[in-house]
């Protein structure tokens, strides 16, 4: 495993579409749920541990192998937002596309063929990480922190928030994202040996409604 390999996937920078996304930050902005520094955290930590825990999940069972397909199908179960499934594809095609080009591999080739509309974003992260030489680990971190530092970054430019502040947040959530990223490894590694029901299923329902009211709005700043 390459360190630096790592973190050229977990770089914001890494073309894959995550910046034009808040991941439900613009609907809690305008919602009223976020206003400062102490709603980011709160936000972030409720997203770290439903939503997030989930894509870790598929992300690091990816990792190890489990069939794409059934990870896919696992994946629209537990995302009820026709929204939100959209957003995960479009934002999968993109890192499929980004992937394919920095880490060839007939893995990835293999998914764009099966799903050349795009599959769930942290499906493709999982098998990203494989063809980079990473292991479920890595992928279960990149996903679960990506999950709270995109809203992060959304709120800095939607609330015009100190970046300062905004960067403590991770700080102060980053001993939560062990926890989830190392939760992840182990539903992970259920599901090889006992299938994708295993994978966690938290709802997030506030998430699930504002990304419908989010995607009729006639002017937004994010995608998502």
């Amino acid at each position: 495993m390459s360190r630096a390999t790592l973190l050229v996937l977990a770089d914001g920078r890494f073309p894959a579409g995550g910046h034009a996304h808040s991941g439900g930050a613009e609907a809690a902005v305008r919602a009223g749920r976020i206003t400062d520094a102490a709603g980011l955290e709160e936000f972030c930590r409720g997203r770290l541990h439903t939503s997030g825990a989930v894509a870790a999940s598929l992300a690091a069972a990816a990792a190890l192998g489990v069939d794409p397909g059934e990870l896919d199908l696992a994946a629209d179960a537990r995302t009820p937002s026709p929204a939100l499934r959209v957003a995960a594809r479009r934002l999968g095609r993109q890192l499929t596309r980004a992937a394919r080009a920095t880490w060839p591999h007939p893995e990835l080739d293999a998914l764009a063929r099966r799903f050349p509309k795009g599959t769930h974003q942290p499906v493709v992260l999982g098998l990203t990480a494989r063809a980079a030489g990473l292991g479920p680990l890595d992928a279960a971190y990149c996903s679960a922190y990506e999950g709270v530092s995109g809203a992060a970054t959304a709120v800095v430019r939607l609330l015009s928030l100190d970046p300062f502040d905004a960067t403590g947040v991770l700080a102060r959530l980053a001993p939560e994202v062990d926890v989830v990223a190392q939760d992840a490894v182990e539903a992970g590694r259920l599901a090889v040996t006992d299938g994708v029901d295993v994978l966690p299923a938290r709802a997030a329902p506030l998430l699930e409604i504002g990304a419908e009211a989010h995607a009729a709005l006639p002017v937004r700043l994010f995608a998502s």
